[in-house]
């Protein structure tokens, strides 16, 4: 099962310079946020495949112009084709803006879904816009990650977390792909293809 993961930036791969069949081999598309909605609805119409989305703490207009043909799973947990994705959008709250937790919101979030995971046998991605605590987050309080994430997979492992906020362009220094434990933390910023046949090679964090 291969899996485009996006995030923060439109992909002029995608977008811009598109060609038909480029989404082809993908079999499930998933918005870590900070996207377009127009962008997201081309994707998911281009590619004929599920395209499942959390919020970003930039994403103002969903609620009024949401993307269409595509799956908000806020608080959520899916089952694709047998994979169990969840879904905890937004960032940390530095600005009062939509989708910004305070860290106990943020642990809150996660305590209402602890009955779902339990019914599904536990869940294997973990979708979310910002990252966990020291693991690919920013040094600046608007960019630090959640230690209730942290928490949430070290008692759960799933097999991926997938997230955005950090720009690649931010440095350098910004990992790609980290490990902790069994799951493997991808920031997909911009575009990242994901196949789950052949994992990512990781940074231990």
């Amino acid at each position: 099962m291969k899996l485009l993961l996006l995030s923060d930036q439109e992909s002029p791969y995608l977008w811009d310079y598109y060609q038909p069949g480029r989404l082809k081999d993908i079999d499930l598309i998933i918005s870590c946020g900070d996207l377009s909605s127009k962008y997201l609805t081309f994707l998911v119409t281009m590619a004929g495949k599920p395209l499942l989305y959390v919020h970003g703490n930039h994403d103002r207009t969903y609620e009024q112009n949401p993307p269409e043909g595509c799956d908000c799973i806020e608080d959520r947990l899916v089952n694709i084709r047998g994979l169990r994705v969840l879904g905890l959008g937004g960032s940390i709250a530095y600005s009062g803006g939509p989708h910004q937790y305070t860290e106990a919101q943020m642990a809150r979030r996660v305590r209402r879904l602890r009955y779902r995971i339990w019914k599904a046998g536990g869940v294997d991605v973990v979708v979310t816009h910002s990252p966990i605590l020291g693991y690919g987050d920013g040094e600046d309080y608007a960019h630090q990650g959640f230690e209730s994430l942290l928490e949430l997979v070290d008692k759960y492992q799933p097999r991926y977390l997938v997230h955005g906020h950090v720009h690649a362009n931010y440095g350098a220094h910004i990992p790609r792909v980290l490990r902790r434990g069994e799951t493997t933390i991808i920031n997909a910023y911009e575009r990242f293809v994901l196949d789950l046949d052949k994992p990512p090679e990781a940074e231990e964090g």
